[in-house]
Formats: C-alpha cells, sequence, structure tokens
C-alpha cells in the first residue's frame, strides 16, 4: 500500500512509479562530495546505496487530497514502456497500479502539478497515440518560465506534451509563487530546470514541502551546498535549494528520489556522549577577586 502522511486535514500519498539503479555513478553525479559526505548520507538514507555502491532511487510522485475533496497530484512519473524516460528510466511505471491501491481514480484528479520537464517527472502527463492527457479532468500546472525553455530541455516536448495539454484545454500557465488554496502554494525554486516548482502545504503550525528535483539525494541534505550533475543552472539551484531549506525549517520534506518519501528537516541527529575529563582538563579555583584559569600549557589571571 501506497504511504500517507497527515497534515491536519490534509492526506498526502506518495505514490513509487518504479526504482532502481541511476545510470552513472553517484561520485559523478555529485562530483563535490566526500567520504565523509557519503558515510554520512548513507547514515541517514541507507536504501539509497546498493551493496556495490550503486545509486539506488525510487521515481515518485505525491497526491494531495484536503478531506474528501479532489486530488492534486504532484509530478506523473516515469510513464510507460514508450515514455520520453525510456532511455534511462525503468519503465513501464506503476502509477495506475498505485493510484488504484490509493483509491484514486484518473478522474478524481483535478490538477497536476509538474514539478518541471524532466522525463521522469511526466511520463504519465500524455499517454497513448496521438497523445491524449492521462488526468482527463485536470489541469495541468507549470511555470511560465519552464514552458519557455521546453524546447531546450527536450525538443519533443512541445509536440508530444504541450501541444496535447493545449488542444484538451487542459494547460495552466503560472507566473511565480502561486496558491492554488489556503494550504498549498507553489513555490518557484529554478535552477535544476529554468522554471523549477516546489509545492509547501501549511496547516496550523506544520508545514510539508514537496521538493521535486530541489534535492535529489540525502547527500544534498547532508551538505544543500553540494550540486548535481544534471541541474541546468547549478548555482541558481545552491541558491534556491539553500533558500528554501532554511526558509521551511521546520518541515517534512516529500521528496521524489530518497529511499524514504517523507523525511524531516532538519534531520535529527544523534546525541554524541560528552568525552571523559582529560587529564590536563581545565582547573578553576576563584581567589578573592580574581578568576585563575589553569590548563597543562596555559596559565592565566583575569580580574573577576
Amino acid at each position: 500500500m501506497p504511504l500517507n502522511r497527515t497534515l491536519g486535514s490534509i492526506t498526502v500519498t506518495a505514490l513509487t512509479d518504479g526504482e532502481g539503479a541511476f545510470f552513472q555513478p553517484r561520485a559523478e553525479a555529485f562530483p563535490q562530495a566526500t567520504a565523509a559526505h557519503w558515510a554520512e548520507a548513507d547514515r541517514r538514507d541507507p536504501g539509497s546505496v546498493t551493496a556495490d555502491g550503486q545509486w539506488w532511487l525510487p521515481f515518485r510522485s505525491f497526491a494531495i487530497r484536503v478531506g474528501d475533496g479532489p486530488v492534486t497530484l504532484v509530478d506523473a512519473g516515469i510513464g510507460p514502456t514508450d515514455a520520453p524516460a525510456a532511455s534511462w528510466a525503468p519503465v513501464p511505471g506503476r502509477l495506475p497500479a498505485e493510484l488504484a491501491a490509493a483509491g484514486i481514480d484518473p478522474a478524481d484528479v483535478d490538477t497536476v502539478v509538474l514539478t518541471h520537464l524532466h522525463s521522469d517527472h511526466i511520463g504519465w502527463a500524455v499517454t497513448g497515440t496521438p497523445g491524449q492527457p492521462y488526468f482527463p479532468n485536470a489541469s495541468y500546472l507549470l511555470q511560465r518560465a519552464e514552458l519557455d525553455a521546453a524546447e531546450t530541455l527536450n525538443p519533443g516536448l512541445p509536440a508530444g506534451l504541450i501541444a496535447p495539454l493545449r488542444a484538451a484545454g487542459q494547460l495552466r500557465v503560472v507566473d511565480g509563487e502561486t496558491a492554488l488554496t489556503p494550504a498549498v502554494r507553489l513555490l518557484p525554486t529554478p535552477g535544476h530546470t529554468p522554471g523549477h516548482q516546489s509545492v509547501l502545504l501549511t496547516s496550523a503550525d506544520e508545514r510539508m514541502l514537496l521538493t521535486g528535483d530541489l534535492l535529489v539525494h540525502m547527500v544534498q541534505l547532508v551538505d544543500p551546498d553540494l550540486a548535481y550533475a544534471h541541474e541546468e543552472d547549478p548555482e541558481l539551484a545552491r541558491t534556491s535549494r539553500l533558500s528554501a531549506l532554511r526558509t521551511h525549517s521546520p518541515a517534512v520534506l516529500a521528496t521524489p528520489h530518497l529511499a524514504t518519501p517523507f523525511t524531516p528537516h532538519p534531520h535529527p541527529t544523534p546525541p554524541h556522549p560528552h568525552p571523559p575529563p582529560h587529564p590536563s582538563s581545565r582547573l578553576i579555583m576563584r581567589l578573592t577577586g580574581f578568576s585563575i584559569s589553569i590548563t597543562a600549557a596555559n596559565l592565566m589571571i583575569n580580574r573577576g
């Protein structure tokens, strides 16, 4: 069964379309990561590394439902056998079965938020020949900056994705931060792609950030400065990542590619026991009008 998290009356369901080993060594995907970075990332997210050190990643969408209302889907997975991601991702995806297991019919989805137009996030958006929107009653939301960059990202996108959505009257273009409801907001987080967006959910004092590819591996939570090799603008991506993680903390992060779909941020760290006193530890003696601090290598007398 798909995993759920709730924030007040909002239910968020993680829908895994597929999973598999990444197509290149993770050291190439994150060339600035050190052995210490990897050790900490593997401690926090052990399911993301195989026994032989490969990067194992899921491909995940999220369904958002407020009470018994309509469904908002964030991203559309890797898709069927003939989807654009077929050249590198483990198609066919199982999103239809995941939706059914969650009690969601494609017709129940009234909004599809595409965080960006990389092939592993749009696979079920348009299917068949000729292409038709898989979610027949949904508006598909895309940032204008992403739409403008579509042909640069993939020359097949204008005809294969954008045109069918437009023809069906289901493409909705947004500019910048946009409120879908009082509890659901689109946040521009550019850099991974020019019009990348994330989704912020709020309920009372709880927050959840659906990140898209704002971060793609736990190593970028260990050190958010670390760039990913497949970002269109690494510096802008870094700025977006640092800003979002700083501004929306504490929060639960709902991520497409980490082994666990829901991750608290900041990540809890285990307590470090205090080391036993060293034989040369500081001895403090107080005399009238003076504080004397003595170490093995230092003698200081400070007027109190």
